[in-house]
């Protein structure tokens, strides 16, 4: 695998699904490093695995994470542990920070069999218009009782704090913090079911549940008027959520100044005053100061979160959450505000052209430069790792490619129009190797689409699974192999009642995949096709095997058509409530993927 050896490394070209040769474009190439900026000055970093005992060039000091300090050393010690040490030669020369991972992610202790959720659609008759929390801990419990272990989550991430959120999971103001939309409040700390007024929220919340379509406006309207009652009523001021917001400091601060400054302002940080563009400025700190409350109030969202996200995880022994962590955020958000400096401005990320996409893809979300990455130690990405890993057993990590090289889209130029630039993808994936050991999370890699023919092997090398995906495979699934994580379908892709129904075919290429997978005769109906397709996916030999909701309930829509801009993406909610699930055909057709 080529790294790069400058601060933007634009490949030459790329090869398609087809092996087609594309050139990469000069006017491309000259209009992305223009966008990048100049090269930035990095410090000393350096990259070893964990045992490794290379000798030093000069002695030097070891300044251990943990705040230990090592003597005067030769040669690094084997049993340094894994983390971010920094390294001080003893003639007074620059610091290194001096990075020890472990060669391989957190591994999958025995074979799964899975649930995969949408969060937003899995609605309970105790939610508020959109699934919650409370909504996840019952999903786990569910899933436990019909011999699932894993449940996979839709992203959690924080949208921007407007009356009127992005439906996309995947366009987050930000990928560190929590949405406070899937907050149950009757959860939150001063719930009072006999206050009038927080009653008739709930209800007027619990009627959004009659509407198909997720209206995130009204929901989060409702909520967000129950939870200032309450936190006015009851500030809290009590030692938990002081020692837990103490305990997140400065990135905590900045992001809940971030949301009152975009609540003040009613748009994205691009449009604000020049005085607020900067989260370091003293207006930023003199507005924080002033409108302390509503920081505050922004800043106790996110520990309620963390305790219900905690309690979610712990619902039910036996069943692992496994997040999703989005491939990048909103311009305009808080990750974008905070991390400027460090984001190419005005480029957009997404995928070239291909059989399912023809115009390429463009998802509207700055890149890192890979230099200034580099110069800040990865510590966003550590950040991002973590935070996303956080009361987990696993993590998906969206587009994996994008550790290896992004596809980049110059301003003022479409999808097709771009171009791959290269990261170092050995420090990234050292970095990842680093937080998924630390929070025991197993990693699985969304590799599907153009990918460069060595990138599976590392990944397999790293520990990290892949992807297989029916639609997409030529042999049976008992061939499958180990180290990914199989399923019918994908968020962005047909269900099995779509294609069974021919209502979600496109070109009718997916009907004759079904009819291979699921044998003679033609199933008679769309659950009979679910049943033996999961028959057939129970029998794959990857280590983890999941089934969509949607499929279990038998549904022929998918929750997103990419590169359409319909009100349906990502605002369908299930057809029944979750309460209901047992009377639906779904714990028979979650039996044929657990029992086969």
């Amino acid at each position: 695998m080529n790294e790069p050896t400058s601060s933007l490394d634009v490949d030459e070209g790329y090869l398609d699904v087809g092996g087609t040769w594309h050139p990469t474009d000069p006017g491309v190439r000259a209009a992305l490093v223009a966008a990048a900026g100049p090269e930035v000055p990095a410090p000393p970093l350096w990259f070893v695995h964990a045992g490794e005992s290379p000798a030093l060039q000069r002695p030097a000091i070891i300044d251990l994470e943990d705040g230990r300090e090592l003597g005067v050393v030769g040669s690094l010690p084997p049993d340094l542990p894994i983390g971010y040490h920094d390294l001080h030669p003893d003639d007074g020369g620059p610091t290194t920070r001096l990075v020890v991972a472990p060669k391989q992610a957190a591994g999958v202790a025995a074979q799964l069999r899975a649930v995969a959720a949408q969060v937003y659609a899995a609605r309970s008759r105790a939610s508020w218009g959109i699934g919650d929390l409370g909504d996840v801990a019952a999903l786990a419990r569910w899933s436990a009782g019909h011999g699932a272990g894993a449940l996979l989550l839709s992203p959690l991430h924080a949208p921007m704090p407007v009356p009127d959120p992005d439906p996309s999971p995947y366009y987050a103001s930000s990928r560190i913090w929590r949405n406070p939309l899937h907050l149950r409040i009757e959860d939150v700390p001063g719930w009072d079911p006999g206050d009038p007024d927080l009653v008739e929220l709930a209800q007027r919340g619990r009627a959004l549940d009659g509407r198909r379509m997720i209206d995130r406006g009204s929901a989060w309207w409702l909520k967000r008027t129950a939870l200032e009652r309450l936190w006015r009523a009851r500030p809290p001021a009590g030692r938990r959520f002081a020692r837990w917001r103490s305990e997140q400091g400065e990135a905590l601060s900045r992001y809940a100044t971030f949301c009152a400054l975009a609540e003040h302002h009613r748009s994205g940080w691009g449009s604000w005053p020049a005085e607020h563009r900067r989260p370091d400025s003293p207006a930023v700190a003199r507005f924080a100061a002033e409108h302390a409350d509503v920081v505050a109030f922004h800043a106790w969202l996110q520990w309620l979160l963390d305790g219900q996200h905690a309690a979610a995880a712990a619902a039910a022994p036996g069943v692992g959450l496994v997040h999703d962590l989005a491939v990048g955020a909103d311009p305009g958000g808080a990750d974008a505000w905070l991390w400027q400096d460090l984001l190419a401005s005005g480029v957009r990320v997404g995928a070239p052209p291909d059989e399912f996409g023809p115009d390429g893809q463009d998802w509207g979300l700055p890149p890192f430069i890979p230099g200034r990455l580099r110069a800040a130690a990865y510590e966003p990405l550590a950040q991002l790792f973590r935070a996303a890993m956080r009361h987990a057993a696993g993590l998906r990590v969206d587009h994996v490619m994008g550790l290896f090289r992004l596809w980049w889209i110059p301003p003022d130029r479409g999808a097709a129009d771009g171009a791959y630039v290269r990261y170092r993808s050995r420090e990234l994936l050292d970095v990842l190797a680093i937080e998924s050991v630390r929070a025991g999370a197993f990693v699985v890699g969304e590799d599907l689409g153009t990918v460069e023919g060595t990138v599976r092997a590392e990944l397999a090398e790293r520990g990290i699974l892949g992807y297989r995906v029916a639609w997409f495979e030529e042999s049976p699934p008992p061939s499958w192999p180990g180290g990914t994580l199989a399923s019918m379908t994908t968020h962005d892709l047909p269900t099995v009642a779509g294609v069974w129904s021919g209502t979600d075919d496109p070109d009718g290429k997916l009907s004759p995949r079904l009819a291979a997978l699921v044998g003679e005769p033609w199933p008679a109906t769309a659950e009979d096709a679910v049943a033996r397709a999961h028959t057939a996916l129970h029998a794959a030999g990857s280590t983890i095997a999941a089934a969509t909701l949607e499929d279990l309930l038998v549904v022929p829509d998918r929750p997103n058509h990419p590169g359409t801009t319909t009100e349906q993406n990502w605002s369908v909610a299930l057809p029944t409530p979750i309460d209901d699930l047992d009377r639906t055909p779904a714990p028979r057709l979650l039996r044929a993927l657990t029992e086969g």
